[in-house]
């Protein structure tokens, strides 16, 4: 990996009322130096601001160098925010993992939808995953000064052998001994194994779950977590690729595998009092992908205990319904002012599981909602989860159907921050093609004020562009 030039931190955003607001920060200045020093990171950026006394080197935007010295609380915010976390740029992935999601594209897409991230500092502030394969020594002792704890690290396979097939990186057969170096210096890390059929899973699976969960121990374990997860294919996948689909069968089978390592982990554990049992013996997850694929019924929500894989999929359906059950019940009475006719596109993996919500929300006098489930033609998938669903996938499926007063679409299947589908599609032109106005939701209490009809007039306005 080589090194990385950093560049001026540009801010996007001066939060009002704040300290860079008071001062006259503006959108499109950019920090050059923090106390001397140029920051690498957002990690940098907010350790060298925590003092209570600044010196700030800042380029405005007309190309003028100020110098800035400011007062403040220990560890108070200044109130920017920038346009990347990462000043010196993206430190990539130098593996060729056969399932990495993105070598499983079409050609031709926005350029962010082609970069592998495989950088610790973006696992550290945000939880996505690494590999651990791309690290110098220098990065290695900056994660030990800086106590950058925990990380979020792609396993896959504790076996020397397997994971470098996984990876096909020579470098990738050290996970155990990187582990350790966690364990010795009193950092933890999340770790996530992504089972392909053939490879890593059966004896290999067991070996892998069981090398974990000896890093599960003490005040503070190694390993916090590990979530077992459904490799994802799509049709783009290169033609020379060794893997195979995750069928309704092996799902079934692994959940079966799991749970009852699961069970013997924790009779192991029975000398502790029964709260700490729990915390201690659920080291390892299931995604709840498994049980979709299976067919099966979801774990409980108390199985989940405090949801540490959410962002793997793990309980983050299970979690959703508990909150529509409790922002439904605190939103009551709940009535529309006009009758209103609303489609709720999810994917098709979450159809049985989401159908009470979709009952509820018809329990609403004058509220009729249909909730249409599909799955992605685009990415040759039977079984979709709502993120993955394109908008060709809805063009496809709602172009010529009576759509009522507009459709409520989960802001999950969207770039964050834009509307815009992974086909590169935008809301407003699937909603121009559709002629009806679409309603981007975040979160369960959106979704119940869009579908009555609050819906703010910021987002009406920018449907309403589309008639």
């Amino acid at each position: 990996m080589s090194e990385l030039s950093t560049k001026p931190a540009r801010i996007t955003k001066v939060i009002p009322d704040s300290i860079a607001a008071e001062i006259g920060f503006d959108v499109g200045d950019s920090i050059l130096a923090i106390n001397g020093e140029k920051p690498r990171d957002l990690i940098d950026y907010q350790f060298l601001c925590a003092d209570e006394f600044i010196e700030l080197e800042v380029l405005d935007s007309k190309g003028k160098v100020h110098k800035l010295e400011i007062e403040k609380d220990y560890d108070e915010d200044l109130g920017l925010e920038f346009e990347t976390a990462l000043f010196d740029g993206l430190i990539q992935c130098n593996n060729r993992c056969p399932f990495c999601f993105i070598d499983q594209q079409p050609p031709g897409k926005r350029e962010t939808l082609y970069l592998k991230d495989d950088d610790y500092r973006l696992s550290f502030l945000y939880g996505s995953y690494l590999t651990l394969t791309n690290l110098t020594q220098k990065e290695w002792d900056r994660i030990e000064q800086m106590r950058l704890s925990p990380l979020y690290v792609s396993v896959h396979a504790t076996e020397p052998e397997v994971r470098i097939r996984l990876l096909k990186n020579l470098r990738a057969g050290k996970i155990l001994e990187q582990i350790k170096w966690f364990q010795e210096r009193r950092l933890q890390i999340h770790a996530q194994v992504v089972v392909c059929p053939g490879i890593n899973d059966g004896e290999h699976l067991e070996r892998t779950l069981l090398d974990l969960a000896k890093f599960h121990r003490g005040n503070i374990p190694t390993v916090a977590s590990v979530a077992v997860v459904p490799v994802g294919l799509t049709r783009f996948r290169p033609a020379e690729d060794e893997l195979i689909a995750v069928t309704p069968e092996k799902a079934r089978e692994v959940i079966a595998q799991v749970q009852k390592i699961q069970a013997v982990l924790s009779q192991g554990k029975k000398g502790t009092t029964a709260k700490k049992q729990n915390s201690q013996s659920r080291c390892i997850w299931l995604a709840d992908e498994w049980f979709l694929i299976a067919g099966l019924d979801l774990p409980i929500a108390s199985d989940y205990a405090d949801y540490p894989q959410i962002g793997n999929g793990v309980g983050s359906i299970r979690q959703f319904i508990q909150q529509f059950e409790t922002a439904f019940a605190k939103l009551q009475p709940l009535q529309v002012n006009s009758a209103r006719k609303l489609i709720w596109v999810v994917g098709n993996a979450v159809e049985k599981a989401f159908e009470p919500i979709a009952q509820r929300l018809n329990q609403i006098p004058g509220l009729e909602v249909k909730m249409v489930a599909l799955c992605s033609d685009y990415w040759g998938q039977k079984i979709t989860v709502t993120g993955l669903l394109t908008g060709q996938d809805l063009l496809a499926a709602l172009q010529g159907k009576d759509l009522g007063d507009g459709i409520l679409l989960p802001s999950v299947m969207l770039k964050q921050g834009e509307p815009r589908f992974l086909d590169d599609m935008t809301v407003l032109e699937l909603a121009s093609v559709l002629k009806t106005e679409i309603f981007p939701v975040t979160g369960v209490e959106e979704l119940i004020s869009v579908a009555i009809g609050l819906v703010n007039a910021e987002v009406r306005s920018t449907n309403q562009q589309t008639k």
